[in-house]
């Protein structure tokens, strides 16, 4: 299966990198400056606050050339609009492995509903100028699987083949019949979150002020019962049903975690802020939609 990953940043990089190791024939697109140091160096990664950058010579390209069996997106979702307007008129299946809320028929209207896949990338990791500083393997990393799956639900050869090539390249790969669900559910969870941690400056200076994470609790629970169904995963639903002070408590040690700090919540680029932006107003057209 050849496989083009479709983005750059953490998530792309590492996956891109996984895959290129596994043997696997992928190519990662890039553009400007990123793509010119791809070029230089290959992939640069490194663990967490390590010294050690590991370099992977991964092919690198400019452009969708609609010779790939499979194109993984990885951006952020403000972004999408100009993936899908690229990938217009290829062929081969899409996986859109970002923050999403929208549904998939606006994904399907551009490129063909019948090319789209859905999924969420669960790797985490900072960029520190041109390496990659992604999480230390670890009892979360490995049990925390990356969820992908049919709009409809279905399990399909497609996805079962989608599902082993990258679970051969090291990536806990999970099929979930419910995606649509899932993508909007985590959304509902984490434009609260990433709201809150970008207002306070990153998820350390947000853990210091509990009453800020007591209002970022009231606006998760708020948002996910104005969700048109029931959260998925069901886990969601202790947001609800834990004490307040208990979820406060919980949630201000994981801001001060390793895993907190060497992930996307430290990110509190106007690009983040952008996103989340995106990702609010979808939420909004859903639940107008009930």
């Amino acid at each position: 299966m050849r496989t083009l990953v479709y983005g750059a940043g953490v998530l792309g990089s590492v996956f891109a990198a996984r895959l290129h190791e596994a043997g696997h024939d992928v190519a990662l697109l890039a553009r400007g400056a990123r793509l010119a140091a791809l070029r230089r160096h290959g992939v640069q990664l490194a663990q967490e606050d390590g010294p050690a950058v590991r370099r992977v010579p991964v092919p690198v390209v400019e452009h969708p050339d609609g010779g790939y069996d499979l194109t993984a997106v990885l951006v952020r979702a403000h972004q999408a609009d100009a993936v899908l307007e690229s990938l217009a008129g290829l062929d081969g299946d899409v996986l859109f492995l970002h923050h999403w809320a929208g549904g998939p028929e606006a994904l399907g209207a551009v490129i063909g509903h019948e090319r789209v896949l859905l999924g969420f990338g669960t790797a985490g990791g900072t960029m520190d100028g041109d390496v990659v500083r992604h999480r230390a393997p670890g009892l979360l990393t490995r049990r925390v699987a990356m969820p992908i799956g049919e709009p409809d639900g279905r399990t399909t050869p497609r996805l079962e083949r989608i599902a082993r090539t990258f679970r051969a390249a090291g990536v806990n790969t999970r099929i979930e019949p419910r995606m649509d669900a899932w993508l909007t559910s985590h959304a509902a969870f984490a434009v609260p979150l990433g709201q809150a941690v970008h207002a306070a400056g990153g998820p350390v200076a947000l853990s210091r002020d509990p009453d800020a994470v007591r209002a970022m609790v009231r606006l998760m629970r708020r948002s996910l019962a104005d969700l048109p169904a029931p959260p998925v995963p069901h886990g969601l639903a202790a947001l609800h049903t834990l004490p307040e002070g208990l979820l406060v408590g919980v949630l201000r040690r994981f801001l001060r975690s390793r895993t907190a700090v060497h992930s996307g919540l430290s990110n509190t680029s106007p690009s983040e802020a952008a996103e989340l932006a995106r990702l609010a107003e979808q939420l909004g057209a859903r639940t107008r939609a009930r």
